[in-house]
Order: structure tokens, then sequence, then C-alpha cells
């Protein structure tokens, strides 16, 4: 049997949410990706160039340490990841995150929430994370209130 992992990362709730709903639709188990250090509201203040937040996004080799481990990660066929839109990209943990695993011969699928932008370079950045076998289908960008049947209707133009 085919297992799915829905991991995310959601700094305000919004991604989470539709992690739920894609683990429903999917039948996945679901893994918050947490960092090590929680967020507080200042770190998350964009507008702050000194914010935790923005010297994250501001330095390519940042990688936030995650709290805790997927177990048995190599039974999982599919794994959907998904994340807020930072930056017009994933945060820096998600990096820590896909570097964090051995996804060779995996179906890695991202998914993101936005409060307006898009996936901007996305795909091509956090492709690059994994390994050259693994098959990374394009992410999307979902409202954090999707629907059921537009999450069901995404995941099954999947063709998982």
């Amino acid at each position: 049997m085919k297992k799915t992992l829905v991991a995310y990362f959601s700094a305000s709730g919004s991604t989470a949410r539709l992690a739920k709903t894609i683990a429903e639709v999917t039948g996945g188990d679901l893994f918050e990706i947490r960092p090590e250090q929680p967020y507080t509201p200042a770190d998350l203040n964009w507008n702050d160039k000194k914010s935790r937040s923005s010297v994250e996004m501001s330095n390519p080799s940042s990688r936030p340490a995650i709290a805790s481990t997927v177990e048995n990660m190599e039974a999982y066929h599919t794994v959907f990841v998904g994340f807020p839109i930072w930056w017009y990209v994933a945060p820096a943990i998600i990096n820590t995150f896909l570097e964090g695993y051995d996804f060779s011969g995996k179906t890695v699928i991202p998914f993101a929430t936005s409060g307006g932008s898009g996936m901007g370079k996305t795909d091509e950045v956090l492709r690059k994370r994994c390994s050259d076998t693994t098959n990374w289908k394009p992410g999307k960008k979902m409202s954090r209130s999707e629907s059921a049947a537009a999450v069901e209707s995404w995941v099954n133009s999947l063709n998982l």
C-alpha cells in the first residue's frame, strides 16, 4: 500500500487548515514542521529587516532547526509539503525539511498559502533540495479555506 504524508509548516494556522484538508482527501498522515524555536509575532514582522524571518529569508544558507522528525519516512511513497509563501518562495525551514530526508523514488508535491503573492520560483528553488530521482510535481497555491472538492480535484489531476 502506498502511504501518503502531508508535512506542513504553518506560521499563522492558514497552511495547517489546508494541510488537514489535503490529509482528509488523500487519507494521508499529518506531520507539522515545527521550528525548534517557535516564531513570535515580532519574528514574523516582514516589515522589520531585523526580524527573525527577514534575517532568515535574506540569508540563502539559513536552515532553521526543526523540533521533531518524521518517523519511518521510508514508508511514505508520496509527500505533500506545505508552507506559506514568504518573499515569493518557501520559508527557510522548508529547505531544512527537504534536505533532512532522502526523497529518492518518492513523489513530492509542494502546496502553499499566500496573502497575495503566487508561487514565484518556489518549485525551481525547492526542486534543487531533493534527489534527482525524486518525482517532483509542480506546486500549487491555494486558499487556506479551499473546499475538499477543490482539493480532491487537484489531487486527482496529479495522477498519483
